[in-house]
């Protein structure tokens, strides 16, 4: 039996191998570290993503389409429209609660402008919260899809810092328990984490893209960055090494997984960008980061495939990368 979060690697790409059907049209299909599907409509690409929301839930509407909005702007595209499925619980589903998830749904659409042109509302049974899945459309000129084409000594750039989304919600939903450890200030602060410095990676992915300098993008998500970092060198076929003090923390992401005993390579990421450029052209992605106020860092390169995915801590000692099949975030529902 499989443990709760995602399917193993192998048993994934041995289900999309037997069973997905491609055709001539399908200019990405599914795979490890593919944010998204493309498809040729002839003059642009078509792309396409869907994702669920089914651990938070004060802010659910928000993080559905954030999430889905990221991914398509990981291959270049500006995300346009989205789909929205809402399967409700059973005797908890109230008419203010399902008016509150439409509200953050359409100020979340809103603030990216993208229309909610589409969905489905039910109660369904056998659920204890609100699942909700969205499913994410968007457009890019052909000359500027963002495919995987990395190769060995490439930089890895990472923008803001880890475990944002994760922060976020160990503040949201354990908040009453953080208020007996932290003060106010702290507390407000981790709270916002959703906008400041926020979920959302659309705006630096399509600028860093606009710069014409960009050979892969992903944002790392459930499995927290060491997954998305695993997942890079899936879909670019490649090894990579990553300095561990290289790469950029925020003190209450830090702290409060410390508290919970959290892994922070292995709690949700969102909010992050993972970005692959030639050496000749870093410093330009950065300066474009730079200019509009979105801190970023090269935390490490690309290898070869065959020296496969490590870290070095800040000894100087390589490790192993590790994948979380299971993010990190699940164990304060424990708590």
């Amino acid at each position: 039996m499989f443990k709760p979060g995602k399917l193993p690697l192998e048993f994934l790409e041995y289900l999309i191998k037997k069973y997905v059907r491609m055709d001539r049209r399908i200019i990405v299909g599914p795979g490890t570290g593919r944010d998204a599907a493309v498809i040729d409509l002839g003059s642009k690409y078509l792309v396409a993503k869907t994702d669920p929301v089914t651990l938070a839930n004060r802010q659910a509407g928000w993080y559905l389409v954030n999430i889905n909005a990221n991914d398509i702007a990981c291959m270049g595209a500006k995300p346009g429209w989205l789909i929205a499925t809402l399967l409700l619980p059973e005797s908890k589903t109230t008419g203010k609660m399902v008016e509150e998830l439409f509200a953050t749904i359409s100020s979340a659409c809103r603030k990216l402008d993208i229309a909610l042109c589409g969905g489905h509302a039910e109660i369904t049974r056998g659920i204890d919260r609100p699942l909700l899945v969205g499913a994410m459309f968007g457009e890019v000129e052909k000359e500027r899809l963002v495919r995987g084409n990395a190769c060995p000594g490439d930089d890895i750039i990472l923008t803001k810092g880890i475990a944002i989304e994760g922060t976020a919600i160990i503040a949201n939903e354990k908040e009453k328990y953080i208020r007996k450890k932290f003060s106010p200030s702290f507390v407000k602060r981790a709270k916002s984490f959703l906008e400041n410095p926020g979920i959302s990676i659309v705006k630096e992915a399509l600028l860093a893209n606009s710069t014409g300098a960009i050979k892969y993008m992903h944002d790392p998500t459930e499995g927290g960055l060491a997954t998305g970092l695993y997942e890079t060198a899936r879909a670019c076929n490649s090894g990579l090494i990553i300095e561990e003090e290289k790469i950029p923390v925020y003190p209450e992401s830090s702290i409060l997984c410390n508290t919970f005993g959290l892994d922070i390579m292995g709690t949700l990421a969102s909010g992050a960008l993972i970005i692959v450029s030639s050496p000749g052209n870093t410093q330009k992605i950065l300066a474009a980061l730079l200019k509009k106020k979105i801190p970023a860092a090269v935390v490490g390169k690309i290898t070869d495939k065959k020296f496969g995915m490590k870290l070095k801590d800040r000894g100087g000692r390589l490790h192993k990368l590790k994948y979380f099949l299971r993010d990190e975030i699940i164990k304060i529902y424990g708590k």
